[in-house]
């Protein structure tokens, strides 16, 4: 407002002299005393001031003007009274614009300076006082937004939601009976599994007011804000029951109280306990349902998980194939799908993503269609976005050496080979040599059913075929590589986790220990190893006596399948990458008989039923 102001003030200065000037010719003072000689001017206005003349011809012959000396002559003055020009002399004429613009324009800047200084200090004072205020946003029931209908799968979460759901909209059939609503809801799950949409979800259902706010939000470099955002919520609340409140990552203010190094955080402390009073204090809160969202329940505090707080936690896992389906049909829904696309393949081919990698992946499938200039996502386009987010992007810049492509290709044809070859490995999907991601080169497997649970078999034939790319460079080249390090690491890991939680081993027996706590909790900072370092070192023998049996496994396996090892890798050598099919293909040749039958065959029995994991 400010710079407008002096832009309308520099324009009307500019445009005050052409407002107060005339269309007269201006002449030069000896042309103005010829033209009084001759007798053609009829009167003349002399300015007292600047000595400027302006004057008409006669017979309407026009308007001019000069400047005349700063003191006229005598004679000049004799010879326009002999020729009968009119005189007229008057001091100079007030400029009304110019006047305003250097009196009132700067007064009036001034003020409008002060007033401005005033406002702002004014909102600043108001922003203090009133950091105690929550910051939660307010959804009434003229704002609906997602519904059930938008979250695709998730029955048996969207069953306890509507309960309480249907509790504020007609709580009569409730209170009839007896029941209690639960007065808080935690909904507990891993990222991206859509805790928050389903929240937005209940704000559309719900038909009362929604609440919701971040647990971060409470928190503010002032001592004690954090409890008077807390208050103020549920006070506001309270006015507009029957009400949810919502927040979201719950875990920033309700971590455990009194953990940590070097003691608590008092003023998150503080904030719990304000929270822990309002859920569950002396007051009651009839008629307010708070719902929270976190992926890290085990550092929330014991009190605020005990029934009369949040008495019900909800599990939102992540989506099982019949799920994934679903989920991928709303969000291809909007998408222009080619006829050759199969979503129940893609939803097989998609164990473990959660609901917001599915969302990335349908995303990637169209971007790649965009990039290679299709008007349509095709099914090629959704095995690249898989093999992107799976595998990471390709690095078309890296050149390998021959004698490094011929190794990378007896690595991952170790490991295809097995995965073929062994009765519990999950099938090959996608053998490739090209480097993708932080690898040389990439062996995807598919499980044809989803896995709840993993048998001692399905882990062990896992080993042999992490360890069935070291065993084929060591069979054709005599040597090793650094290529397996990522398999031995992950091989390492599991062993262990057989022996020390999931009992798997007869010498240690039927005894877990667990993974040990997080130091940023306390838990872990002074505490000892739970078992001696006698069953430390048989706990070590015990992985390496697994790993060496799975090892030897694999070494005789790929001795029995050499031919077809070496035909699959100079497949690999040819065309780079190699589906689950051909490799199959190439080992039952070399070994001259169907190493492996198809479970999805018809002739099996299994296959004439569905199986669900």
């Amino acid at each position: 407002m400010v710079w407008v102001l002096i832009g309308v003030a520099l324009l009307a200065l500019l445009a005050a002299p052409a407002m107060t000037g005339s269309s007269a010719k201006k002449i030069d003072y000896s042309a103005f005393l010829e033209k009084v000689r001759s007798g053609e001017v009829a009167k003349v206005d002399v300015d007292n001031e600047t000595s400027r003349i302006s004057g008409e011809y006669k017979d309407g012959k026009g308007k001019f003007t000069t400047t005349a000396p700063a003191r006229i002559p005598d004679q000049d003055y004799t010879l326009l009274r002999e020729k009968g020009v009119t005189e007229d002399y008057h001091p100079p004429s007030s400029n009304l614009i110019g006047t305003v613009i250097v009196w009132v324009l700067p007064i009036g800047l001034l003020i409008l300076f002060w007033w401005w200084m005033g406002r702002r200090a004014q909102g600043q004072m108001a922003g203090i006082m009133s950091i105690g205020r929550s910051k939660a946003k307010v959804y009434t029931t003229e704002k609906p937004k997602t519904t059930f209908a938008d979250v695709a799968g998730y029955e048996g979460v969207k069953q306890e939601i509507r309960e309480v759901v249907d509790f504020l909209k007609s709580p009569g059939k409730f209170r009839d009976i007896g029941a209690r609503i639960p007065k808080g809801v935690l909904l507990v799950g891993p990222p991206g599994t859509g805790k928050t949409l389903i929240a937005r979800a209940v704000a559309g259902e719900a038909g009362v007011p929604f609440m919701s706010i971040t647990g971060s939000d409470f928190m503010e470099m002032f001592v004690g804000v954090g409890a008077a955002r807390v208050r103020d919520l549920f006070q506001t609340a309270r006015k507009q029951a029957p009400c949810i409140i919502f927040v979201d990552e719950v875990d920033s203010i309700g971590r455990k109280r009194g953990a940590g190094l070097g003691g608590g955080h008092d003023e998150r402390e503080q904030t719990l306990n304000q929270m822990l009073s309002e859920m569950d204090g002396f007051e009651s809160t009839e008629g307010v349902v708070m719902m929270a969202a976190t992926n890290r329940p085990d550092i929330l505090d014991p009190a605020l998980l005990r029934p009369g707080r949040f008495d019900r936690q909800i599990v939102v896992p992540l989506p099982d194939l019949e799920e994934r389906l679903p989920i991928l049909q709303v969000h291809a829904k909007d998408k222009r799908m080619a006829t050759d696309v199969d979503l129940s393949v893609i939803a097989r081919g998609t164990p473990g993503m959660s609901g917001a990698d599915l969302a990335n992946l349908v995303n990637e499938a169209a971007l790649h269609a965009v990039r290679r200039g299709s008007k349509d996502v095709h099914m090629d386009d959704f095995e690249a976005a898989r093999d992107r987010i799976l595998m990471g992007q390709r690095r078309e810049s890296m050149a390998l050496s021959p004698a490094e492509k011929e190794v990378i290709a007896y690595h991952e044809g170790g490991h295809a080979v097995l995965a073929y070859a062994l009765e519990h490995a999950d099938p090959v999907h996608k053998v490739t040599i090209l480097p993708s991601g932080m690898a040389l080169g990439v062996t995807q497997q598919l499980p044809l059913e989803e896995r709840h649970i993993y048998t001692q078999p399905y882990i062990e034939d896992s080993l042999v075929v992490r360890l069935g790319g070291r065993i084929a460079e060591e069979l054709v080249f005599g040597n090793r590589s650094t290529g397996a390090n990522n398999d031995l690491v992950g091989c390492t890991e599991l062993a262990r986790k057989m022996v020390r939680e999931w009992g798997m081993s007869d010498r240690v027996g039927p005894m877990a220990w667990g993974s040990q706590g997080m130091v940023f909790l306390g838990e872990d900072l002074m505490h000892s190893r739970d078992y001696s370092d006698d069953t430390a070192r048989v706990v070590d023998e015990e992985v390496e006596h697994i790993l060496r049996r799975q090892e030897d496994r694999a070494r005789q396996l790929l001795g029995e399948l050499r031919g077809g090892l070496d035909l699959v890798a100079r497949a690999l050598l040819e065309k780079e990458t190699i589906d689950g099919a051909e490799v199959g293909r190439l080992v039952d040749q070399a070994a001259g008989r169907v190493v492996r039958p198809d479970p999805r065959a018809p002739e099996s029995p299994e296959a004439l039923t569905p199986r669900k994991g």
